[in-house]
């Protein structure tokens, strides 16, 4: 049986190859600070994809991309905040924040502008 890391390091793999296939140029995966972390990171050319990676076995308590609580935005932009003034060869693309959930069958479910910075 495969550890709750395991199956979120192979769902972070599955999305990050269909992103690839997309044609998207990886720019960050697991970028970590202490306000949060960046799952995965990509630019299609003057804009930079934010990727929150979300793994659910069951439904229960709703699906994968309803777990991203505003709580968890707020991290997520504070991280993309500290990637942009470590790298400010990025700062003038814009920024889009996508949540794709996965089942336990690995289907996706991309959502694109999932959320926006305030």
């Amino acid at each position: 049986m495969a550890t709750t890391l395991a199956r979120g390091r192979d769902a972070e793999a599955h999305v990050d190859r269909a992103a690839r296939r997309r044609g998207w140029q990886r720019v960050a995966r697991n970028y970590s600070v202490r306000g949060g972390e960046l799952d995965l990171v990509y630019r299609v050319r003057d804009m930079l994809i934010v990727v929150e990676v979300r793994y659910r076995a069951r439904v229960d308590y709703g699906g994968a991309a309803a777990s991203v609580t505003a709580s968890k935005q707020r991290r997520i932009v504070c991280a993309t905040r500290h990637l942009l003034a470590m790298r400010p060869h990025y700062a003038n693309c814009a920024i889009r924040f996508d949540v794709v959930g996965l089942d336990e069958h690995y289907s996706m479910d991309w959502i694109e502008n999932a959320f926006y910075a305030e």
